[in-house]
């Protein structure tokens, strides 16, 4: 390990911290800070989730893994688990990563998705920095707040998540500047597509086979998503390297550099894309991919099981195999 990545000596390790650590990128990042000698803590709402999860650290590394059955939503609750962990840990890194997915055509949702998403993840965000700032100036720690690709720009049927996405990345950058005096850095992640197994947990509305159906294809390309074990890897040391941003993937940062170039002609093209997409079917209940149902076209169910193949290797490593609560990424 580098000097850059060097963490505080304890007795027994760092303290650590990932909200949404129950699954998906959450759980990936729990093990790249075990593995640097840290005392983790993963958060989220279903504790048998948690606990398997937990369990799951625990034989693959031996190490201490604690669990805290939390709504990041609810700030009272946020300031009791940062209290617990500071207590029996101390806190020198807190990632929050909590999030939902919801995707489909703003036709097929109403304001509670957007609702929902904000809640979620730029609250959830929000009640978690400053629950975690106190401590981590104490400990001169870290905070990474997991952003996305999807805040840099607006993303066609990923509407609440983008502007969630987007609320999360202003936050983290003005985090950033303001508590640089008091020795805490706040570190903006924006990855792209990377293959957690998410499709399984994520909401699909419309025409909900065929959302899952492009979806699911598109989060486990090869050239188009990246291994969520690497990037996971990448994220922890960007928090430990106290760096201010890191943009993941290739795409992503192709993306952001078209639109901070060009950002017209970005969402013009935006809009050609919006085209290829299902159209809508009307608004109605979201479902999760698990239970959103194979395209119906042959042809598209052929790719998309091209597609998603390596995304669904994913799902038993990142603890996505049952369908869960939706406060998780």
């Amino acid at each position: 390990m580098t000097h850059r990545t060097r963490l505080p000596t304890r007795i027994k390790g760092p303290g650590a911290l990932v909200t949404g650590g129950s699954r998906g990128l959450g759980l990936f990042l729990a093990r790249h800070l075990v593995e640097r000698g840290c005392v983790v803590t993963i958060a989220a709402r279903d504790a048998a989730e948690l606990e398997r999860a937990a369990q799951q650290l625990r034989e693959e590394t031996g190490a201490t893994v604690h669990v805290a059955v939390c709504d990041v939503r609810d700030r009272a609750a946020v300031a009791a688990m940062m209290r617990e962990v500071q207590e029996r840990d101390g806190l020198d890194i807190v990632i929050a990563n909590a999030g939902v997915i919801q995707v489909a055509p703003v036709e097929a949702i109403g304001d509670k998705e957007f609702t929902d998403a904000m809640d979620t993840m730029f609250h959830g965000a929000l009640n978690t920095s400053l629950e975690a700032l106190p401590h981590l100036r104490a400990s001169r720690g870290r905070l990474g707040l997991i952003g996305s690709v999807g805040g840099l720009l607006g993303v066609p049927h990923l509407l609440p998540y983008s502007c969630a996405k987007a609320a999360v990345g202003a936050l983290a950058e003005g985090l950033h500047a303001e508590t640089a005096a008091s020795g805490v850095s706040v570190t903006a992640v924006h990855p792209g597509l990377m293959r957690t197994g998410s499709h399984r947990q994520a909401e699909f509305g419309g025409d909900t086979s065929a959302e899952f159906g492009w979806f699911s294809t598109a989060a486990g390309a090869p050239l188009l998503s990246m291994d969520a074990d690497r990037a996971a890897r990448r994220i922890v040391d960007a928090v430990i390297q106290r760096r201010a941003r890191l943009v993941l993937t290739a795409p992503a940062k192709a993306a952001q550099l078209a639109h901070g170039v060009a950002p017209g002609l970005t969402t013009r093209l935006s809009g050609v894309v919006a085209r290829l997409l299902p159209s809508a079917s009307g608004p109605g209940p979201l479902r999760q991919g698990a239970e959103a149902g194979e395209p119906r076209n042959p042809l598209a169910r052929r790719i998309r099981a091209w597609g998603s193949a390596r995304n669904d290797r994913a799902v038993a490593e990142a603890n996505q195999r049952e369908p869960g609560p939706r406060t998780s990424s």
